[in-house]
C-alpha cells in the first residue's frame, strides 16, 4: 500500500509539472500571437495631444490597422499614424491632405489642392495658415507645394495648434504605420475616424 501511496504522488507531481508547462506554452503562445498582431495587423495607440482637435481628442485611445497599406497607398482624407520626422521613435497621428504629385497652397486660411478649395468640416472653421517656424530636417516650405513622389501631405484637423507638413514638410508613405479606424476609448468618444 505504501509503494502505491508513492506511485500515485510521484504521478502527481508528473501531472502537475506538465500542467505548469501548459500554461508556460499557453502563455508563450498567446504572447506570439498578440506580437504579430500588433506588428503586422493593428496596434492601439494613445493620443498625446490636442493637434487633432476636435476629430480626436487628448487622451483618447484608437486603432490602427496595419494591412491597408501594404497594397494600397494614403488617400486625402484617411487619417494616419507614422514616425515623427525629428524623432523615429515616437508616433503622430494627422490627416492626408495630399498625396503625390498634387499641388498644396494656402490661401487666406484655406487649403487648396489642385486649384480647388478644400470642405474641411471637421477642422470646424480654423484657418489654416503657412507656419512661420519650420523644421531644422527641412527648408522653408513655400506655396504652392507640389508634394514629392513618395511622399503625402498631412496636417492636423485643429489647425492652429498643429505641427504638420507645414512644419515637416511632406512624408514618405514609407514612414506610415497604419490607418487609424476608429477611437475606442473613452466610451464618450467611440466614433469610426
Amino acid at each position: 500500500m505504501a509503494k502505491h501511496a508513492a506511485s500515485d504522488r510521484s504521478d502527481e507531481r508528473r501531472s502537475g509539472g506538465r500542467g505548469a508547462l501548459e500554461w508556460v506554452v499557453v502563455i508563450a503562445i498567446a504572447l506570439g500571437v498578440a506580437l504579430l498582431l500588433r506588428t503586422f495587423v493593428a496596434e492601439t495607440y494613445i493620443v498625446p495631444s490636442g493637434s487633432m482637435l476636435d476629430t480626436i481628442h487628448e487622451g483618447d485611445t484608437l486603432v490602427g490597422e496595419k494591412i491597408t497599406y501594404r497594397t494600397s497607398s494614403p488617400q486625402a482624407g484617411d487619417v494616419v499614424t507614422f514616425k515623427d520626422p525629428e524623432d523615429q521613435g515616437t508616433t503622430l497621428i494627422k490627416r492626408v491632405i495630399a498625396t503625390e504629385g498634387q499641388t498644396v497652397d494656402l490661401v487666406d486660411g484655406t487649403v487648396y489642392v489642385d486649384g480647388q478649395p478644400l470642405d474641411e468640416s471637421y477642422t470646424e472653421g480654423k484657418p489654416s495658415e503657412p507656419l512661420t517656424v519650420h523644421s531644422s530636417t527641412t527648408d522653408a516650405i513655400t506655396y504652392p507645394y507640389t508634394v514629392p513622389s513618395g511622399c503625402i501631405w498631412v496636417m492636423g484637423d485643429n489647425r492652429t495648434n498643429s505641427l504638420d507638413s507645414r512644419y515637416f514638410g511632406a512624408i514618405p508613405v514609407s514612414s506610415v504605420t497604419s490607418h487609424a479606424l476608429f477611437i475606442f476609448w473613452p466610451f464618450s468618444d467611440a466614433r469610426g475616424l
